[in-house]
C-alpha cells in the first residue's frame, strides 16, 4: 500500500466532506463517495431504477461527453494521493478518470479547475491508488470518469493546511484537533482501532472510534506522540474514555517537547520532559485536566501514555498558539 494512505483522508464524511454536484447519479448517490469503508454488495437488493450499489454509479451515457461529481473536501489541505476505489463495480466501472482541484472560499467556478491528475486507467473491483504531485492548497475536487459507469468510494490522502489568519490572536483552541492540524505520529500499538481517531471530531461513536491496544501481558504500557498542528501553550487537556468500560487504562500521563522541525523518525529519541504525571482513569468518561499540568511553556509535540493498556477515544489538548 503507498505511503499516502497513512495521511489524513480529507474527503471523509465524518471530516465534514460533501458530494455537491454532479452530472449524474441516476442508479447510486453521489453522497456514497465520500462515506466510510470500501462499499458492501447485498446481492438480491434493488431499487426502483435498478441494482441497488453502494457507491456513486451514472447511467450508461448514449450521448457525446462523460461524467463528473465535484466534492467539497472536509479539510482545506495539500493532496499527496488519492483512491478511486471501484469495488463491487465489475461490469460498469469506469474504464478511466481523472481529477481538478480548486481553492475557493464559496463554490468553484469553471477557471478555478486545475488538473492533478490525468486521465488515468482504472481496474474493476479495485482501489486505484495515485500518487499526485502538488504543493498547492486545496478545498475542492472534480472526478471525472470516462465515459460513465460506478466508483464505490473516493478517498483524498493529504495533510491538512488550516487556514490560521481566521485564528483570533489569544484564541482557545484544540491544538490537537484534525481540523487543526494535528496529527498521530506513532504509537506502539493499535491492535483493536486505529491511533488516528485520537484526533477525530466529536465524541467517539462505539468502542470502535477511537485507540485501542491489546492486552498486555508483559511489563510496560503503551503510548501515543502526536503533533500539535502548530506550537502552542497548553492550558487544559481532556481525556475522553467514551465507550471504553471493561477496557480502559487504569492511568495516563503525558510527556511533551519542544522541536517543530524534528522529523518524525527523530521523535522517539528526543529528550521529552513530564508534561502531567499519572493520573487515575474513569470507565466512560470525559476527564478534564489542567491544574495537574506540571508547566505552561510552548511545545510542539505530546506523548499520551496509558498504562498498562486499553482504550481512549479521544485526546483534546487545548491552549493557544505559541505565536
Amino acid at each position: 500500500m503507498t505511503s499516502f494512505t497513512k495521511m489524513t483522508n480529507l474527503a471523509a464524511e465524518r471530516l465534514g466532506a460533501k458530494a455537491v454536484e454532479t452530472t449524474d447519479d441516476f442508479f447510486a448517490a453521489k453522497e456514497n463517495l465520500v462515506k466510510p469503508g470500501r462499499g458492501i454488495f447485498i446481492e438480491d437488493k434493488y431499487t426502483d431504477h435498478g441494482k441497488w450499489m453502494d457507491g456513486w454509479e451514472s447511467r450508461r451515457k448514449r450521448t457525446p461527453g462523460h461524467d463528473w461529481c465535484v466534492i467539497k473536501l472536509g479539510l482545506r489541505g495539500i493532496i499527496h494521493g488519492v483512491d478511486i476505489d471501484t469495488n463491487h463495480f465489475l461490469g460498469n466501472h469506469p474504464p478511466h478518470a481523472s481529477i481538478e482541484a480548486a481553492c475557493v472560499n464559496g463554490q468553484p467556478e469553471e477557471s478555478d479547475w486545475q488538473e492533478i491528475l490525468g486521465k488515468s486507467p482504472l481496474e474493476p473491483g479495485s482501489q486505484n491508488l495515485y500518487e499526485i504531485h502538488s504543493d498547492c492548497e486545496w478545498t475542492h475536487i472534480r472526478l471525472h470518469i470516462y465515459p460513465d459507469g460506478g466508483v464505490a468510494r473516493l478517498k483524498v490522502y493529504g495533510q491538512v493546511k488550516p487556514d490560521w489568519s481566521q485564528i483570533a490572536a489569544g484564541q482557545t483552541l484544540d491544538l490537537v484537533a484534525v481540523e487543526n492540524g494535528g496529527q498521530v505520529i506513532s504509537c506502539n500499538d493499535m491492535f483493536f482501532s486505529s491511533k488516528d481517531n485520537l484526533i477525530m471530531p466529536g465524541r467517539g461513536v462505539n468502542m470502535g472510534d477511537g485507540w485501542e491496544t491489546k492486552r498486555r501481558r508483559g511489563p510496560g504500557h503503551d503510548w501515543s506522540i502526536l503533533k500539535l498542528g502548530k506550537p502552542g501553550i497548553v492550558s487544559s487537556v481532556e481525556v475522553d474514555t467514551c465507550h471504553f468500560k471493561g477496557n480502559y487504562p487504569d492511568r495516563c500521563s503525558l510527556e511533551a517537547v519542544y522541536a517543530p522541525d524534528a522529523s518524525d523518525d527523530q521523535l522517539e529519541s528526543l529528550e521529552w520532559f513530564e508534561f502531567m504525571p499519572e493520573v487515575k482513569l474513569s470507565a466512560d468518561l470525559q476527564h478534564y485536566f489542567s491544574e495537574q499540568l506540571i508547566t505552561h511553556k510552548a511545545i510542539s509535540h505530546m506523548r499520551l501514555n496509558i498504562f498498562p493498556d486499553g482504550g481512549i477515544s479521544r485526546l483534546r489538548v487545548n491552549g493557544v498558539l505559541a505565536e
